[in-house]
This record gives structure tokens, C-alpha cells and sequence, in this order.
């Protein structure tokens, strides 16, 4: 009885070891803003589900012309057989330094005001409701943001791998408790960047204070696309609150 109690747990050991593996789901860590509210910067970081390998990158962003800032972002992959995702997040940091420096992002750190990982079971993985202000009372009134996919025809390069691609965009239908319907982001086309986007969460919102009175926002949205076994999950930022 205990070596078949042995081999079941064996097994199941297994199961759950090769399902970790497959999985390619980026973390995030938000780094901060510029204090003018104009820049932000985030990491994001995790083992390829294909290789094994450990990556780290951070994004820098013009908030205002929703771009790249100059010679960025930082990328770093490890193919070395004792590399570890701290070596890589510690390589890309040290890449990135002197542009964090110069834009004393760490001196203005980004705040999650509302966070939808994709373990989350029971959220609705395209809504977030949620006050500007973190807060005990409450301060202000909720904002409620939603990402609409719409489909797009398929690129020849992903059939086979994924049944369907997507665009997004966000809206909000309640700014400070009341309703609206505004549009805040709409995608033109998909970015080869994406790969072969097949859909989308919408995982958060992050701000933090800017020279003006109100606070500069940014959704966080996890981009899923075909991966080695399952879905991959990488990050983009798209700027709600910027600083006029």
C-alpha cells in the first residue's frame, strides 16, 4: 500500500512539475515614474518555457507619445548552465541603470492600485474596478476600465499554432463614480512584437504622483500568445493619466 501511495504521489510530483515548466508567464515588477510624470519604466522577467532559460527586460516609456524611449528597451537572455533569473535580472538592472539614474525613476516608485494575476480564478479578466487613491477611509469615487478584444484576420505565420488573433482596445465606462464611455487606447494593427497574439488580460493599474494635480495612471495588459506548450504571457503598459 505505501509504495503504491509512493508511486501515485511520484507521479503526481511529475505532473505538476512538467505543467510548472511549460508555463511561461512574465512577472512584473513596476520600477517608477520621471517626476514630471512623462516616463515610466517596468521589468518583467521569468524562464522560457522553450528553452529553459532565464530572461529579464525592462520597458521605458514616453507616456506622452506612447513610444520607446531611445535605446531601449533592455533585454537579457541566459544560456549559460548555472544561470538563474536573479543573474538575469541583476545583468538587465545593471544594463538599465544609468537610464533610471538619469530619470530618477526609482525616486517616484510605481504603485499597484489594482492587480488581476493570471491566477485569479473568480475576476473578470478583462475589468478592473478601482479607486485612484490607495487609501483607509476610501478617497474618491471608483473608475472602471475594460479591454474589448476584436478579431483580426489570422497571419499565415500563426496558423497551426493559435485558432484566432486579436486586437484590443480600452475603455472606461465610470470615471470617478460616474458613467462615461471613453476610449483610451485602440490598436491601428497588431505589432509583430506580439507574435501570434491570441488574446489578452487586462492585469492592472499602477500611478504615482507627477507635477501636476492629478496622479499619472497606466494599464498593465498581459499580451498571450503560442508558446512552446500552452500560452506565453508578456507585458505592455499603455499610459490612462498623463501630465499635460
Amino acid at each position: 500500500m505505501s509504495s503504491l501511495r509512493y508511486s501515485l504521489l511520484a507521479c503526481a510530483a511529475m505532473f505538476f512539475a512538467d505543467t510548472t515548466s511549460a508555463a511561461d508567464i512574465a512577472s512584473i515588477q513596476p520600477i517608477g515614474f520621471s517626476a514630471d510624470g512623462h516616463t515610466f519604466a517596468y521589468e518583467e522577467y521569468g524562464i522560457h518555457d522553450g528553452s529553459g532559460f532565464p530572461y529579464a527586460n525592462i520597458y521605458v516609456l514616453d507616456l506622452t507619445n506612447d513610444t520607446f524611449l531611445p535605446g531601449t528597451p533592455f533585454r537579457v537572455r541566459l544560456e549559460q548552465d548555472d544561470a538563474t533569473i536573479a543573474k538575469a535580472r541583476w545583468r538587465v538592472r545593471n544594463d538599465a541603470g544609468a537610464v533610471i539614474e538619469s530619470h530618477e525613476l526609482a525616486n517616484h516608485p510605481a504603485e499597484f492600485v489594482a492587480f488581476n494575476p493570471a491566477t485569479e480564478v473568480d475576476a473578470d479578466p478583462h475589468r478592473l474596478r478601482y479607486l485612484s487613491v490607495a487609501a483607509l477611509p476610501a478617497i474618491g469615487k471608483p473608475n472602471t476600465l475594460v479591454l474589448e478584444e476584436l478579431p483580426q484576420p489570422l497571419d499565415p505565420r500563426c496558423e497551426g499554432l493559435i485558432s484566432r488573433t486579436v486586437a484590443f482596445r480600452l475603455r472606461f465606462t465610470e470615471r470617478d463614480g460616474m458613467p462615461t464611455d471613453e476610449i483610451v487606447h485602440e490598436d491601428r494593427h497588431i505589432p509583430l512584437s506580439r507574435n501570434c497574439v491570441s488574446g489578452y488580460r487586462l492585469g492592472g493599474i499602477v500611478n504615482g504622483s507627477s507635477g501636476g494635480s492629478t496622479p499619472v495612471e497606466v494599464a498593465l495588459v498581459m499580451v498571450l500568445s503560442a508558446g512552446f506548450e500552452g500560452q506565453d504571457g508578456r507585458w505592455i503598459a499603455i499610459p490612462l493619466n498623463t501630465p499635460r
